[in-house]
């Protein structure tokens, strides 16, 4: 008996320890990064060395562990999607690296630290990003990492992260965002730019995690409500703490959203709605979980985190 199913049967007969499962999770995930990333003294040195100062900067790995908890809530082993959940690990901290830009969002502090830019210059910075985005998808599509997976699949998982990621995503979401700056938006737009901007990448973490996972349809079908609502249940969260939480145990500043006038629910419907929004969508992403059993107590953990978390 592995590791992991030892661990997978004490989650089933106890209460979850949702710090421990994630504490162990990420340190799967940091692990098999500093193991697929090049070496910082690698050439070029600096460029490297960029890349690695914002992916080890700390931060809760929460994509990749959503891919390792979809893949074992259909039964399947967290090494089978570790290369999937780096490579969701890299687009995220490319995304964040590019946010921080002083062409974007600004920022001096990124997990506590000062973000790239401030520290190796706007150009590496920018190089830095796209070095991760690319790397990204060159160890999706790894045959080492592959092996055993069928190939259809493999190329299911590139295609949905690659659309999820672009323009039809995450960037899609947050061109609209910074266009939105200052003007008042509708609720449509505001959905738009929340469910592309950060619900697409959850949503496709979970989706590759059941997809690599070996899930059926009946299986994906409930993950992917779950990724649906989850995903932008945290993005309500999100900005919530950017008005009432704390800079220092957040790492990263707080009240840019309202500076800038970004569009957030908080914004176009007050904190008490956007607060009843977040729950709803919390119990939505839960309820979801049903047909999966015991196995997706993970999920049904990290939704409850996403929501009431301070940091």
């Amino acid at each position: 008996m592995t590791t992991m199913t030892t661990t997978m049967m004490m989650m089933m007969n106890d209460a979850l320890d949702l710090k421990s499962y994630l504490r162990e999770r990420a340190a799967l995930v940091d692990a098999a990064l500093d193991r697929w990333l090049p070496g910082s003294t690698a050439m070029p040195a600096r460029l490297h060395d960029a890349m690695r100062y914002s992916v080890f900067a700390g931060g809760k790995r929460l994509r990749p562990v959503l891919i390792i908890a979809a893949c074992e809530a259909v039964g399947g082993a967290p090494e089978r999607v570790l290369h999937a959940a780096c490579a969701m690990e890299m687009i995220h901290t490319y995304s964040l690296i590019h946010d921080d830009l002083p062409a974007m969002d600004d920022d001096d502090f990124r997990r506590g630290r000062p973000t790239n830019h401030k520290v190796y210059g706007e150009a590496n910075a920018i190089l830095a990003g796209d070095a991760l985005l690319t790397e990204a998808f060159r160890l999706l599509a790894d045959p080492g990492a592959n092996a055993g997976i069928d190939p259809a699949v493999t190329l299911k998982v590139i295609e949905t992260v690659a659309r999820c990621a672009g323009s039809q995503g995450m960037v899609g979401g947050q061109v609209v965002d910074m266009e939105s700056e200052g003007k008042p938006i509708d609720f449509a737009t505001l959905q738009y730019i929340h469910t592309r901007k950060t619900g697409a990448l959850f949503l496709a973490s979970i989706q590759s995690g059941a997809w690599l996972g070996g899930g059926s349809a009946e299986q994906v079908a409930a993950l992917t409500r779950y990724g649906e609502t989850a995903g932008l249940a945290f993005q309500i969260a999100d900005d919530i703490l950017d008005i009432v939480g704390d800079q220092q145990e957040l790492g990263k500043d707080v009240g840019s959203d309202q500076a800038r006038g970004k569009a957030t629910y908080p914004a176009l419907l007050g904190l008490g709605e956007a607060r009843r929004r977040a729950e709803e969508l919390r119990d939505l992403a839960i309820a979801a979980l049903e047909p999966l059993g015991g196995n997706a107590e993970p999920l049904r953990a990290i939704a409850r985190y996403i929501v009431d978390r301070t940091s």
